[in-house]
């Protein structure tokens, strides 16, 4: 079955202040049936200014359960989105530069 795999990511400032919150997608995956609770293995998230991103440096992989499955009926064809659980990115902390 084919998912589309998105993540909540928080943007906030070193005193917690709320810069912004986005919808990040990880693109569309095949994979047998999934279910709430299970892990997914991915790149972590990082900044680059301010637009989320992999951090693709070596060893820079997190684990993230499952936290909602959504079908979405109304598109033709129906479109299956897993929620992973969400993060919290902070400006200067996150940021991982310029990757060539």
């Amino acid at each position: 079955m084919r998912y589309q795999f998105c993540q909540s990511v928080t943007i906030v400032d070193m005193n917690e202040e709320i810069l912004s919150e986005v919808l990040f997608e990880h693109g569309e995956f095949d994979s047998p049936a999934l279910s709430v609770g299970a892990s997914v293995v991915t790149y972590q998230l990082g900044l680059q200014e301010f637009n989320v991103v992999y951090d693709k440096r070596e060893g820079k992989t997190t684990r993230a359960k499952i936290v909602d499955i959504e079908i979405d009926l109304l598109k033709q064809p129906t479109v299956t989105r897993v929620y992973v659980e969400p993060v919290k990115l902070i400006v200067g902390q996150h940021d991982i530069g310029l990757i060539g």
